[in-house]
């Protein structure tokens, strides 16, 4: 019912009523109908012929349209697919081939949010990245202004040798401080 109150564009067929039930169904069909003067849709209903139909379509401005009887048209079909030849012939005289005989690649949905993702995520390394090196740059700037002025920066060669020194330096002490606590606690 949710859905058949729905439906602008209505299509009724032959309707059969040889039980009471029936009739009702009947009846209840034909109300949904919009009224036309020429004859009485619930009357007409049972009548219909095969081919036949009662059809009202919503007019212009969204209302349904008086109904009318109507033959229907029956469904040019067939099992089977279409020859090629057959294909091409119904698109060379369709009157949308001058629209669609070109086709276009846009861009979809999906690969235009895609690719604002990829920008958005492009920028976001760019600016780290920017702001990375402006904190090193920061960070060189004030390393530089808390050494003494006269004295020149040491040379990576020199920086190597002096954590050698420092480091052989300090095992040369831990040596030396094992074999004298050592000796000490060995003599007890």
């Amino acid at each position: 019912d949710t859905v058949l109150g729905q439906l602008g564009n209505r299509v009724q067929h032959a309707l059969r009523a040889f039980t009471p039930r029936d009739q009702k169904a009947v009846r209840v069909a034909a109300e949904t109908f919009r009224v036309n003067p020429k004859f009485r849709t619930e009357e007409v209903i049972t009548q219909l012929a095969v081919g036949e139909a009662l059809v009202s379509m919503l007019e212009e401005r969204g209302t349904p349209s008086i109904t009318e009887r109507a033959l229907i048209r029956p469904p040019a079909s067939r099992v089977g697919p279409a020859t090629d030849f057959e294909r091409q012939t119904v698109i060379n005289n369709s009157p949308l081939l001058g629209k669609y005989k070109m086709t276009i690649d846009r861009d979809s949905a999906f690969e235009i949010l895609k690719a604002r993702a990829e920008k958005a995520a492009y920028e976001a390394e760019a600016h780290a990245r920017e702001e990375q090196e402006a904190k090193e740059q920061s960070r060189v700037e004030k390393e530089a202004s808390r050494r003494p002025v006269g004295r020149p920066r040491d040379s990576i060669l020199e920086s190597v040798a002096k954590s050698a020194a420092r480091s052989a330096g300090s095992q040369l002490g831990r040596s030396i401080l094992r074999g004298v606590l050592g000796g000490l606690f060995r003599r007890r």
